[in-house]
């Protein structure tokens, strides 16, 4: 029997590849739990307003409060464990986010659902860096399709979370909030596996030594590489921006405009949130092939055209362009996190950090502006001055071609 093969035919290749690929199902799975976790504070604000006679500003600044622990905190968690890896941190992330539920479910004050609100920002701050570095680590060089297919789980799970809550919690009441602890405890023995996995692999972090030159990012100056990222900064906000707009406004768009039902429109926005999960597990294994830049430049910029025609779309062709929208816009957040982790390597968990955390934060700014242009203008103007956020993906032609300098570099070798 040749050696590396088993008796019933399955080489030791295969079986680390199907490790792996656990380990990257086990984390979706677990982005998936957090973020149908977090989606449930925004769902349960009517009933928290009714319930505790809360000020549209109170509301503000529960928001306020789960996003600066949401997305502050962040890049601060990627830079300590760059240098300290903790494996068994995940499953600690989570159990802050159980903590936050349980807080949440007795909250009787706006401060209470303030400090739960943190709580629940503060797992996540731990769980994305952490989790974006297992991903990369069990990804066997295929780095965007890792990083999409974890991202994906959170994209079911923020989708989901409202569902939940419109199914068990509103009818109910804020005490049943406390039966997600129980998807909280299945999210924790999955992440202990994980960083089981983590623990017993660590050698995985070690740079991998390139030839001379042939790292990525080894012929760029620091100034090249400083505009680079500040490049990407801008393309997450152009992004979320526009992708807030249509995940908290959509619905009142098709309502305002097209007279049509809640469940409708409920509809719609289910059409678009699955477009999007499509998109995210397209746009990893894409740019893995044809390179990152093509994706970012594609995924922005390329939803221009369909932002524009959207405002002037009856109801049909406006269900049509905003899943056409969904697919493409959410191919880049991998194809951006994956170029930026090798813009700088070494840093995975900072830059897996900073990325969530803009994320986080521009998805909160952008829907505090876009709500207040509304409440002064209308919410079809919302959609028509949004429509041009795409447009700013023309500053791509700023980012350098990393793989084009691999390849350079590779040939000189």
């Amino acid at each position: 029997m040749s050696k590396g093969v088993h008796a019933s035919g399955v080489t030791a290749v295969d079986e680390v590849q199907n490790t792996v690929l656990k380990v990257l199902l086990a984390l979706s799975f677990s982005h998936l739990v957090n973020d149908t976790l977090q989606a449930l504070l925004p769902a349960i604000y009517p009933l928290l307003k009714n319930s505790y006679h809360l000020s549209f500003t109170q509301i503000g600044l529960i928001t306020l409060t789960y996003q600066v622990t949401g997305s502050l905190l962040q890049p601060l968690v990627g830079y300590y464990t760059d240098r300290r890896p903790l494996p068994y941190s995940l499953p600690v992330g989570m159990g802050v986010t159980l903590t936050g539920l349980v807080f949440l479910s007795q909250a009787s004050s706006f401060t209470a659902l303030c400090i739960a609100a943190g709580f629940v920002g503060v797992g996540s701050s731990i769980f994305h860096p952490e989790a974006s570095r297992v991903a990369r680590m069990a990804s066997g060089g295929r780095h965007g399709f890792a990083q999409s297919l974890f991202q994906v789980g959170g994209n079911f799970g923020t989708s989901l979370g409202p569902l939940l809550a419109a199914a068990i919690i509103i009818p109910r009441g804020q005490g049943h909030i406390l039966w997600f602890t129980l998807l909280a405890f299945v999210g924790i023995m999955v992440l202990t596996r994980v960083g089981g996995w983590y623990q017993r692999n660590l050698s995985l972090l070690k740079p991998k030594p390139h030839p001379a030159g042939h790292a990525p990012a080894a012929r760029l100056s620091r100034g090249k590489v400083g505009l680079a990222l500040a490049t990407l900064v801008v393309l997450i906000f152009s992004k979320y921006f526009y992708l807030v707009s249509l995940t908290n406004y959509y619905t009142f768009y098709l309502i305002d405009k097209f007279h049509v039902s809640v469940q409708t429109s409920q509809l719609g926005l289910f059409v678009f949130l699955f477009a999007v999960a499509a998109g995210t597990i397209i746009g990893g294994p894409v740019g893995d092939r044809i390179g990152r830049k093509l994706v970012i430049w594609i995924s922005i910029l390329g939803v221009a055209p369909f932002s524009l025609l959207l405002p002037h779309a009856g109801l049909a062709g406006t269900m049509v362009l905003t899943a056409v929208i969904g697919v493409i816009l959410a191919s880049a957040f991998s194809a951006i996190i994956v170029y930026a982790q090798e813009l700088v390597p070494g840093n995975v968990g900072l830059i897996a950090g900073l990325f969530f955390g803009l994320a986080f934060g521009a998805a909160g700014i952008g829907s505090a502006l876009l709500g207040r242009l509304a409440d002064h203008t209308s919410i079809g103007y919302v959609f028509q001055v949004s429509a041009y956020f795409p447009l700013i993906g023309i500053l791509t032609v700023f980012l350098p071609n990393l793989e084009g300098s691999k390849r350079t570099a590779g040939s000189k070798a």
